[in-house]
């Protein structure tokens, strides 16, 4: 089965957090794929820790390679379907790269964002629910 993967999925595993094991459960086996978005997500995630005093950057570091472990096809989106989502659906364009790679790949989509997901449904993306 192949599956569209969220930002804050992947932080979850790679920063050790609660739905890490169901995560890594759910997706064993399976191929994942993502917008090449979600590379930089990751990146603006890391910033966005620092700035909270979450994580240092050794434990960045450590994030990092293990996200550099998990094996992901980055979809190049379309955009301009991705900005009429954007604004038909009042989300940010991150959250509709998502979700048109979600419907151009016709996968489910994976994320622990309840925004995200409520949206998604709203256009008919399947999604793959981890309970938390």
């Amino acid at each position: 089965m192949n599956i569209t993967i969220d930002t804050s999925a992947l932080i979850a595993v790679i920063g050790n957090e609660a739905p890490k094991n169901k995560i890594i459960e759910v997706t064993a086996g399976c191929s994942l794929c993502a917008p090449s978005s979600v590379h930089w997500e990751i990146g603006n995630a890391f910033s966005a820790m620092f700035k909270r005093g979450r994580i240092n950057a050794i434990q960045a570091k450590q994030a990092l390679a293990a996200y550099q472990q998990i094996p992901i096809k980055f979809v190049d989106v379309l955009l301009e379907p991705s900005i009429a989502l954007s604004h038909s659906l009042n989300i940010y364009a991150y959250d509709a790269y998502l979700i048109q790679c979600a419907q151009q790949t016709s996968t489910p989509l994976l994320t622990l964002d309840s925004g995200l997901s409520r949206v998604a449904q709203q256009v008919g993306v399947q999604l793959l629910e981890i309970e938390q």
